[in-house]
């Protein structure tokens, strides 16, 4: 069997390329019936990744330790599963103060491919490959594929790569788990159905995917101590609206005044967690670091003194 045929099997029976019955028709029907058949399928989503938790929960566990370790979470996806690996990559400095480094998304096709297809890109392992060794991959690293289909050769190359050089690997796919046969530490696999347009993976695919995303680097970043309560206290303050949200996360939390939340922050360097352990635990901003030092940067525990 040639290769092209080879492609042509593999692709006819995976759950994202097959018809869905319940669009069968969607080409006659009025806008507002087109819109309810695309809702209705969608809302299938959050109960559908819902019962990954088990898995998610794990991924989480492997991103944490890599991140206490000095280590990076790298994602590795191609069409709209590396560009929802890249936005969720590049959110995570301006809401959690991470440095840029911390949370990578690499597309097959490089940063073109964000905004322009590069059809072919993501049809040879060895391009995945080359951006892990190129990203510098070590064993303290945790490496995320995503591929809707879970074949993509850009994305598998890329998690094959990594596991060799040690790192710990994800993989997000929507085709079923006893389907699945690549060797990662964890598989996340929401099944979400045939798309309302077949194989149009943009769609509940995408929806999935990006749920799963949100839910590791949320859940990590807060497994690190990047929320307090349930506000982003490490955020930068690098626009406006992230300086007044600065000064409304310093007041609601503390009950100060406007003028007090700007004068705290000001004297804290714009670090938000600096200034909430300076106000609620009654300290100077030397003694105030120092607890954040000794709490790992856990503002409760700064707070209350627990080290």
């Amino acid at each position: 069997m040639d290769s092209s045929k080879k492609i042509f099997e593999e692709i006819k029976n995976l759950q994202t390329e097959q018809r869905n019955p319940k669009s069968m028709d969607i080409d006659s029907k009025s806008t507002i019936e087109i819109l309810r058949i695309i809702s209705d399928e969608d809302k299938l989503i959050p109960f559908v990744v819902e019962k990954e938790i088990d898995y998610i929960a794990q991924a989480v566990e492997l991103v944490v330790d890599s991140f206490k370790k000095g280590g990076r979470l790298l994602y590795f996806g191609a069409g709209t599963s590396g560009r929802l690996g890249v936005v969720d990559a590049a959110e995570c400095p301006p809401t959690y103060g991470t440095p840029h480094e911390m949370v990578q998304g690499f597309i097959a096709g490089g940063k073109e491919a964000m905004f322009t297809a590069q059809e072919g890109a993501e049809d040879k392992e060895v391009n995945g490959e080359n951006d892990v060794i190129k990203a510098n991959v070590t064993h303290i690293d945790t490496v995320c594929g995503i591929a809707a289909s879970r074949r993509t050769p850009y994305v598998i190359g890329a998690v094959k790569k990594a596991r060799k050089l040690g790192a710990k690997t994800i993989y997000i796919t929507c085709n079923p788990r006893n389907e699945f046969n690549l060797d990662v530490d964890v598989a996340i696999c929401p099944v979400v159905g045939p798309e309302v347009i077949m194989g149009s993976t943009r769609m509940k695919s995408g929806t999935a995917q990006k749920l799963v995303l949100n839910m590791i680097t949320t859940t990590a970043m807060i497994r690190i101590g990047k929320v307090y309560e349930n506000m982003m206290i490490d955020l930068q303050m690098t626009n406006l609206k992230l300086v007044e949200r600065s000064k409304r996360i310093v007041m609601t939390i503390t009950g100060v005044s406007y003028e007090e939340a700007e004068k705290y922050l000001k004297e804290a360097g714009g670090h938000v967690k600096t200034a909430l352990v300076m106000i609620k635990a009654g300290v100077s901003y030397q003694e105030a670091k120092r607890r954040l030092n000794l709490s790992e940067g856990f503002v409760r525990k700064a707070i209350e003194g627990i080290f």
